[in-house]
C-alpha cells in the first residue's frame, strides 16, 4: 500500500469571500460576544465588531485604496490586528503580515518587495521603535505613501481612519458594498512572509478561499459553535493566530480572546479563567511554560475542552499533563505550513493519545497528502520515510512576484513540497521526522531527531530538549542533545545522558555531546530554530573542541 491519502467531505468548500462570511456570521449572532482584548478591557459583540471592520474599511477606500493593493500590520496582537484582518479583506486590499521582530532591514525588504502603498503601525515600546522604523521606510519605500499609527486619535491614527469610514454615512457603505461585491474567493488577499534558503524571505500568497476554508474547517473538525471561548495568545501575524485562531473561530460565531500582546503563560491562564476560555492554542513550549508556572494549581481551568497545538510535536508527557491537569480532552494537533494555508493534517476529536503524540494526524478534508521519495518523487510504501507533500484548495497562490521560488515549491501537479520528512501508516496517520535538512548523517546512518527527543524526554532531570548534528571529521555529524534541565534538578552530562540511553537507544543515536541552556532561539511564531542551535554549537566546537557545556 502507497503513501496517499485523500480526505472528501460531504460538507463542501465555501464559495465567498472573508468579508461576506464574516457579515454571514454576525446576522446570525449579533449579540453573542465576538472579540475581547484583556489588556486594554474591551469587548465587541459581532454586530458591533461587523460595524467597526465595515468603518475602517470604508476609511481605506476613502484613503484611496483600490482591490489588490497591498497594506501591512505591523504590530504585536491587539483588538486593531484582528480589526484590520477583516477591513481589508472587505475593502479587497491584500493584507501583509510583517514580523513585529523585525528591524529595519527586513521592514524596508518587505515593504519595498510587497510593493506596500499603507503600514498600520503598532506603537513603540521598550523593545521596539516602530513608530521610527516606518518613518524611516517611508521616506526610503518606493510605493509606501501612508502610514496608520494604531494608538492615539490625531490625523495619522487608527481612530482617525476608522471615524473617516464612519463619517462618510450612505455614500462610504455603497462605495463599500459596491466594492465587496466585485471580490472573488480566488483573489490574493493575504501575504505572508516565510524565510528562504538564500536569507531573504518570500512572500506566500493566499486566497480568500485558501485561508477562509482552512480555518472553518479547522473550526469543525474542534466542534466549534457560537459557545465557544477561544483564547488566542499565539502571534497573529503568523497563520496560526489569524487563520487557526480568528477565521476558525469567527466562521463559527465562537469569541477570540487575546491575553496579552504577546505571550505570558500567566495571563494566558487567567484569561481562560476570567473568560471561561473553552479553548486555548499554543506551541508545545508554550504549553511547556503554563504548566511550569510555581502557581499553575491556582487557576480554574474547568472551562477547557479543547485546543490547538502547532508549530513543533508534542512530547508525550506534556500532552498527558495538558489533557489531565488542564482539562483540554479534545486538543488538537495540527501540522502545516504558511504555504498551505497553513495546515493540511489534523487530529480528530475521538483520537488516542498515540494519535496526538505520534503522528499530526490525518489529511485535512477536501485535500490531499502523499509521502514520496525525495529523489525520485515517487510514492514510497507505508511506513517508510519520504517527503511529505500536499494537494488541494490550500496550496498557495504562489510566492509574490517569484516565480522561479515558486516552481520549485508547488510541482507542475499541483503538490506542493514541504521539506519534512514522514511517513504515513496504512490509515493514514502522517507522523513527522524531522526537515530533510534536520536529518543527521552519521557514519552513513540517517538519524531522526524526533525519536531521541521523545526518549530524552522521559528523564526526570529534562524539561525540554533538542537534539541536532554537530560537524565531526570520523563521521561526518555527532550527535548534540541540548537540554533545559527542571528548575532545581541536578544538571545531566554527556556521560549521563549516555548511561540513561545505554541499551535503550542503538549506539549511533546516543548523543556524544550535551549542552545545556536556559532557552532556545525561537521564531516569534514558537518554532524552535535549529539551524541558529547548529551554528552556535558549531562554533562552539570549532572554539574549544567541545560544547560549551559537555
Amino acid at each position: 500500500m502507497l503513501s496517499y491519502a485523500a480526505s472528501p467531505s460531504q460538507s463542501p468548500l465555501l464559495e465567498e469571500t472573508i468579508g461576506d462570511n464574516f457579515e454571514s456570521t454576525a446576522r446570525r449572532f449579533p449579540n453573542a460576544p465576538a472579540l475581547i482584548d484583556v489588556p486594554t478591557n474591551r469587548s465587541w459583540t459581532y454586530a458591533e465588531l461587523d460595524r467597526q471592520v465595515s468603518d475602517v474599511a470604508a476609511g481605506l477606500l476613502l484613503r484611496g485604496i483600490q482591490a489588490g493593493d497591498r497594506v501591512g500590520i505591523w504590530s504585536p496582537n491587539c483588538a486593531e490586528w484582528t480589526i484590520a484582518q477583516y477591513a481589508t479583506a472587505k475593502a479587497g486590499a491584500i493584507l501583509v503580515n510583517v514580523n513585529p521582530a523585525y528591524r529595519q532591514a527586513e521592514l524596508d525588504f518587505v515593504v519595498k518587495q510587497s510593493g506596500m502603498r499603507m503600514l498600520l503601525t503598532a506603537p513603540s515600546d521598550q523593545r521596539n521603535d516602530y513608530e521610527a522604523m516606518a518613518r524611516t521606510a517611508l521616506e526610503t519605500g518606493d510605493s509606501l505613501d501612508t502610514l496608520v499609527f494604531l494608538s492615539g486619535d490625531g490625523a495619522g491614527s487608527f481612530a482617525a481612519l476608522e471615524a473617516e469610514g464612519r463619517d462618510s454615512g450612505g455614500p462610504g457603505a455603497a462605495a463599500l458594498a459596491e466594492r465587496m461585491a466585485g471580490l472573488q474567493p480566488g483573489d490574493p488577499i493575504n501575504i505572508q512572509y516565510t524565510s528562504g534558503t538564500t536569507g531573504f524571505p518570500k512572500g506566500a500568497t493566499l486566497t480568500h478561499s485558501n485561508i477562509l476554508n482552512n480555518g472553518y474547517f479547522i473550526g469543525e473538525l474542534l466542534g466549534y459553535t457560537e459557545a465557544d471561548r477561544v483564547v488566542l495568545p499565539v502571534p497573529f501575524y503568523h497563520c496560526f493566530g489569524m487563520v487557526i485562531g480568528n477565521l476558525a473561530a469567527l466562521s463559527h460565531g465562537a469569541a477570540t480572546i487575546i491575553p496579552s500582546r504577546t505571550f505570558d503563560a500567566g495571563r494566558a491562564l487567567a484569561a481562560v479563567e476570567t473568560h471561561r476560555g473553552t479553548s486555548l492554542y499554543g506551541v508545545p513550549t508554550m504549553f511547556i511554560a503554563e504548566l511550569g508556572l510555581p502557581d499553575f494549581d491556582r487557576y480554574d481551568l474547568s472551562s477547557l475542552r479543547t485546543g490547538v497545538m502547532a508549530g513543533s510535536p508534542c512530547p508525550e508527557e506534556i500532552m498527558k499533563r495538558v489533557i489531565g491537569e488542564m482539562n483540554m480532552a479534545e486538543v488538537a494537533i495540527c501540522y502545516g505550513m504558511t504555504e498551505t494555508s497553513p495546515v493540511s493534517t489534523m487530529t480528530r476529536r475521538g483520537d488516542s493519545l498515540a494519535r496526538r503524540t505520534r503522528t499530526v494526524g490525518r489529511t485535512m478534508p477536501h485535500m490531499e497528502t502523499q509521502v514520496v521519495d525525495p529523489g525520485s518523487g515517487k510514492q514510497v510504501p507505508c511506513g517508510e520515510i519520504g517527503e511529505l507533500c500536499t494537494r488541494g484548495y490550500s496550496v498557495m497562490a504562489g510566492y509574490w512576484n517569484q516565480p522561479e521560488a515558486t516552481a520549485l515549491a508547488v510541482d507542475s501537479e499541483g503538490w506542493m513540497h514541504t521539506g519534512d520528512l514522514a511517513r504515513m501508516d496504512e490509515e493514514g496517520y502522517v507522523s513527522v521526522e524531522g526537515r530533510i535538512k534536520d536529518m543527521v548523517i552519521r557514519g552513513g546512518e540517517n538519524i531522526y531527531p524526533r525519536e531521541i527527543e521523545e526518549f530524552l524526554y522521559t528523564h526526570p532531570s529534562i524539561q525540554d530538549v533538542q537534539v541536532i548534528g554537530v560537524p565531526d571529521e570520523r563521521y561526518g555529524e555527532e550527535l548534540m542533545a541540548c537540554i533545559i534541565p527542571v528548575p532545581g534538578a541536578p544538571e545531566p552530562d554527556a556521560a549521563a545522558i549516555a548511561e540513561f540511553c545505554r541499551d535503550r537507544l542503538a549506539h549511533y543515536k546516543i548523543p556524544r555531546y550535551v549542552q545545556i541552556r536556559a532557552s532556545f532561539p525561537m521564531t516569534v511564531s514558537g518554532k524552535i530554530r535549529k539551524v541558529a542551535m547548529r551554528e552556535e554549537a558549531t562554533i562552539g566546537l570549532a572554539g574549544t573542541g567541545t560544547p560549551a557545556v559537555s
